[in-house]
Parts: C-alpha cells; sequence; structure tokens
C-alpha cells in the first residue's frame, strides 16, 4: 500500500514586522487516491466522503463540489500541458476528526510510475477560500520552486510577497518548507516534518490519543496566534478580493 500517515511536527517562524515562533505536535495523511475505497472498507474507524473518527471528504479538495478529485488532478495536468502520463496522484493532508477538518496546506504529488511530475499546493485561508498553486517538476532530487503570492492568507502579511517551496519526495520522513520573502529579505518560514507510519487501525487509535482532536486544536491555534501577533503589534490588513477556488499554473 502506497497510502501512509506522518507523525511530526509544524514549525512557523516570522521574521517581521514583529518577530513570532510557534510549533505543534501534528499528524498528517498521505493518501494514494486509488487506494482510498479499499482504506474505507479495511479500516472501520475511517471512511471516504461518510462520518466517522476519521475520514476523507472529496469536497474538501480540488473544486470542492465532491466530484472526483483525480479527474480534477489530471484535468489541470492537461489544462496546463503538464508533460507525462500521470498514473499515480497522492495527496498530503490532515483527516477529518469527527467531521472536522482545516487544512492550510494540502499537496498533491503527482506521478508518472514513480517520477513525479507535478506539485499542485492548496492553500485555504480562514475564510473558506483556496488558491491552488500549480507546479511541473524539473529535478526529483531537489524539489524547489519560487512563485509570487496569489491569495490571501494572514490579515498581518504583505502580498506584495513571494513563496520559496522545498520538500523530499514522501518516502520514510516527510520535508515541507516554505520562506516567504519581499525585496528585502525573509518575513517568515514554515516546516512541517514527519516519520511515516503504517495507514492502519492501530496507528490511528494510536494518534486519536496522542494528537487529541488535533483538526479543532489547529483552527484554535491559529487565531490564537492571530491574537498574540496583533498584541505585538502587527498591522491588520483587510482582504480585497473575495473568491472560493482559484488555481494558477506556474512558471519558475
Amino acid at each position: 500500500m502506497n497510502s501512509c500517515i506522518y507523525n511530526g511536527e509544524v514549525t512557523h517562524t516570522r521574521f517581521k514586522p514583529v518577530k513570532h515562533f510557534l510549533k505543534y505536535k501534528t499528524f498528517s495523511l498521505l493518501v494514494d487516491l486509488d487506494e482510498i475505497s479499499q482504506l474505507d472498507k479495511s479500516i472501520s474507524i475511517f471512511s471516504h466522503n461518510k462520518f466517522n473518527i476519521f475520514s476523507f471528504y472529496d469536497k474538501d479538495h480540488g473544486d470542492r463540489d465532491g466530484s472526483n478529485l483525480k479527474n480534477w488532478v489530471l484535468a489541470n495536468i492537461l489544462k496546463f500541458n503538464i508533460e507525462g502520463k500521470i498514473n499515480k496522484i497522492k495527496i498530503l493532508c490532515y483527516p477529518r476528526v469527527f467531521g472536522y477538518v482545516f487544512n492550510p496546506l494540502s499537496i498533491f504529488y503527482c506521478y508518472e510510475d514513480r517520477k513525479l511530475k507535478a506539485i499542485f499546493y492548496e492553500v485555504k485561508n480562514t475564510f473558506n477560500e483556496q488558491h491552488t498553486y500549480i507546479f511541473k517538476i524539473k529535478d526529483n532530487e531537489k524539489i524547489s520552486q519560487k512563485c509570487k503570492k496569489r491569495f490571501y492568507v494572514s490579515p498581518f502579511m504583505d502580498m506584495e510577497t513571494f513563496y520559496n517551496f522545498k520538500l523530499l519526495n514522501p518516502e520514510d520522513k516527510l520535508s515541507v518548507f516554505i520562506k516567504q520573502t519581499d525585496s528585502v529579505g525573509t518575513i517568515l518560514t514554515a516546516t512541517q516534518t514527519g516519520e511515516k507510519k503504517e495507514f492502519s487501525s492501530k496507528q490511528l487509535i494510536v494518534n486519536f490519543f496522542k494528537y487529541p482532536l488535533m483538526t479543532i486544536k489547529i483552527i484554535s491555534s491559529i487565531h490564537y496566534e492571530a491574537l498574540l501577533l496583533w498584541k505585538k503589534g502587527a498591522i491588520y490588513r483587510k482582504r480585497n478580493n473575495k473568491i472560493r477556488n482559484n488555481l494558477s499554473y506556474e512558471e519558475y
């Protein structure tokens, strides 16, 4: 089975306009979209598009209308003329826990056999908006991309900035590194790391007690950390445009 669980942590380090650091323990799912039905049948506490202790809903990703996610990915691969025959798609994300999830970042890894050909960075904000940054992969050893920020995420961050992504192909270890910069230098770095675990009922039960009500804690932490930033003097910036689902193909 290609699907697995990564137990690890997330960090955010802000360098300006005010300094701030946060770290919290999390676990993520890496789901092979071709295995989702099998996972639903074989793991009693995990469901696909149905309520359970842990679940994965198609409507949380892509067009967010419940349509087939693999078809959505393949349609965008074709739309942006990304070369290769994509025959394996995995998504890194948090699961729903008792029906609730907030995924600040989900990543689609798109493969031709074992070769990574494209990555989709699906970013959400707390206003129920989403933007997906799509990249083709030039080097499977060092996955590194850069693009302009096109989507309002934090009310304490300027739009006129750039994202720098660096990550490893998820295998025994998970490593995602994001650096946000402006014309002067680094504003923020964010990391997500993890150790690979088996996608099983036993591991999910262990994680249920190890990371209790994780998804609720994630959204609560986001609002709590925003309050701390405001108290430190960070300037609140209003969002000008309201969107639902946007995407962009990025050259780098």
